[in-house]
């Protein structure tokens, strides 16, 4: 079959292409928000525990007021607690999680060497509201003995887009590629306007868990949708830069994180961004690859022709031309046959990514880099709101650092190849995932320098490995490989926010991201 030479009669990125491609491409912003959002819906701002009765004056250290809301801006909870004294003269020292009732404590000072009884939290808190108005962690104080159940947001979201990239990758290879698109960008819209309106925590995680499964559908069916409408001399740009949309989506989110500070009202605006796509969504057609693998040549004449027309052109391209025919007889002859019985299709299973030895250890290789690629990708995402300074910025930064990464990529990718462009970022991240841990925690514009470079690398292995995988398998197992490999680069996802969490425990774990991209890159150069 020599689908490729549509491209060479019709043009490899024109008219048709190009509107296809953007429409399609806009969508992939929300996978972006989607994926992201996360990281200010579960946003913690400063509180303390909360007490029995009226406040009436607050000490912290030099620092006096009158509530506990004028001096949570200051307080630092790891040096010091707060001192309140209420209206029936009773004195606490509050921190976060617990607090002290002073046993004849005498005058209101902050030292106090007298006897204390000390209290677990009582459920009750007080928040900062000068950065977090309103998240889900202040709806239902998910601090203390429930902070896990905030940090298990992200993560859970995460699982849902490892089933959904395998789930629908591989329903998009049985039913075609539009429907998927169809069902998963309807679905995006209507469940992130549905989780604004989640009444309680666990409501709120089945949502997110559901919007993560189609949101993966999308994003790994549209990467096969725009590789099987473009020719080969601009796949490398057009698949490559399906990633620069989900950047913007990063960006997005740090702009209306910075714009937006109510959690609800933040995952509405974030969810009707891309609702435009809903109206044109529909007119999309099934690739011609799909339309000649499914031996459905009628219709793939059909395209050709509405192909030629819309880029000015005169098709003389017939799809028996395209076909190879072991008897001689044109193939889409054998279609219009009715009385023939239709030959039953072949179910595709992930076992057929392991036909042979050479295509197992390809996959295993190829899952390989996407695991780790994803693994880097978001650790250095997640990671970017905590290397201090201006959260939202960090984050916008995070964002716009991959514009130009994709653009280097492409250029290094047509001059010097796949492997020797993906290999050497890989071990780009890992270096910079090192020096991270020698730089000194006041130098945060050195840390946050390095975090841009180590995203920049890293995005460029985490774009190249969707289009190199595009490229390593036959058209009928195409998205079931790209869907597989889009799982394991989840797996990697799910331990992201974990390896950021624990960093506070274990500040050298960035060296295990480093040593995992070198013993993938040494796999790497070994593929063929």
């Amino acid at each position: 079959m020599t689908v490729e030479r549509i491209f060479d009669e019709l043009g490899h990125f024109k008219r048709f292409q190009a509107c296809l491609y953007f429409a399609a491409v806009f969508q992939a912003v929300a996978c972006g928000i989607h994926y992201l959002a996360s990281v200010f819906l579960v946003e913690t701002p400063n509180f303390v525990s909360s007490v029995p009765g009226n406040i009436t004056d607050v000490l912290y250290g030099n620092v006096t007021a009158s509530s506990l809301e004028e001096i949570l801006p200051v307080f630092k909870a790891w040096e010091a607690p707060l001192v309140v004294q209420t209206a029936e003269g009773e004195q606490w020292e509050l921190s976060r999680c617990r607090c002290s009732l002073r046993i004849d404590p005498g005058d209101f000072t902050y030292d106090f060497y007298g006897n204390k009884t000390v209290k677990t939290c009582g459920g009750d808190f007080v928040y900062d509201h000068t950065e977090v108005y309103q998240s889900i962690v202040t709806d239902w104080d998910l601090v203390c003995d429930k902070e896990w159940l905030a940090k298990l947001c992200q993560p859970t979201f995460m699982v849902g887009v490892l089933i959904g990239a395998l789930v629908f990758g591989d329903i998009a290879d049985r039913v075609g590629r539009v429907k998927i698109l169809m069902f998963t960008s309807l679905c995006q819209f209507g469940l992130g306007v549905a989780v604004a309106f989640a009444g309680n925590y666990y409501f709120f995680m089945v949502l997110r868990f559901l919007l993560a499964m189609v949101s993966s559908g999308y994003l790994v069916v549209v990467f096969v949708y725009v590789t099987e409408f473009t020719g080969i001399k601009v796949r490398t740009w057009t698949s490559m830069h399906v990633h620069a949309a989900f950047a913007v989506g990063i960006m997005v989110v740090a702009l209306t994180g910075y714009l937006v500070r109510v959690w609800w009202i933040y995952q509405i605006v974030l969810s009707t961004c891309t609702s435009p796509f809903l109206f044109f969504c529909w007119k999309f057609p099934e690739t011609p690859f799909y339309l000649m693998a499914k031996s459905r040549y009628k219709d793939a004449q059909t395209l050709l022709d509405k192909m030629a027309r819309f880029n000015g052109l005169e098709c003389q391209l017939k799809v028996e031309d395209l076909l190879n025919s072991e008897n001689g007889r044109p193939l889409v002859e054998q279609e219009a046959a009715e009385k023939k019985p239709s030959q039953p299709e072949k179910k595709l299973s992930i076992l057929d990514l392991f036909g042979s030895w050479r295509m197992a250890g390809r996959t295993c290789t190829v899952w390989a880099i996407w695991f780790i690629g994803s693994l880097g990708y978001y650790v250095f995402s997640l990671g970017s709101v905590n290397l201090g300074g201006n959260q939202y910025i960090n984050l916008f930064l995070a964002g716009a650092v991959e514009v130009p990464s994709y653009l280097v990529g492409c250029f290094a990718m047509d001059r010097i190849g796949r492997k020797k462009t993906c290999a050497p970022a890989l071990l780009l991240a890992g270096v910079t995932c090192m020096l991270i841990i020698v730089v000194p925690a006041k130098v945060e514009a050195l840390a946050i320098a390095l975090c841009m470079i180590g995203k920049f690398a890293v995005a460029i292995a985490f774009g190249l490995i969707y289009l190199y995988t595009c490229e390593l398998y036959p058209t009928t197992i195409r998205s079931l490989a790209v869907g597989s490999g889009s799982m394991m680069c989840r797996v990697g996802s799910v331990v992201a926010p974990f390896c950021v969490y624990l960093a506070d425990v274990w500040i050298y774990l960035p060296q295990v991201y480093s040593l995992l991209s070198s013993v993938t890159f040494a796999q790497f150069s070994r593929l063929s």
